[in-house]
């Protein structure tokens, strides 16, 4: 079990209200758990992910540690901009396209 945090921006009160209830709202937009399993971390997640279809200029980040991670820490995300998380030499490195 470990720390999990989830940052969201734009999203609607149907997703608010979920995670509300499943993690401590700290901040608008900002969630935590200081305690949460690696199974209920994932139903979360899931559940995160079937609804963002639905979402519009929104995004999602849901961070926890993890010692098997570079860094130290896992990192998902959803949303824009869209980020590809790379691991060079062992930190972990936020990768984003652009087009011209």
């Amino acid at each position: 079990m470990s720390m999990t945090v989830v940052v969201t921006r734009n999203v609607s009160n149907r997703i608010r209200g979920f995670l509300a209830s499943s993690l401590l709202e700290l901040a608008p937009g900002v969630y935590s758990a200081p305690r949460i399993s690696p199974a209920v971390r994932d139903r979360i997640w899931t559940v995160l992910e079937d609804w963002f279809v639905h979402e519009e200029g929104a995004s999602m980040v849901m961070v926890w540690a993890d010692n098997t991670a570079p860094c130290g820490q896992s990192v998902r995300v959803l949303g824009i901009p869209p980020v590809e998380l790379v691991s060079l030499d062992g930190i972990l490195a936020a990768f984003r396209s652009t087009t011209l």
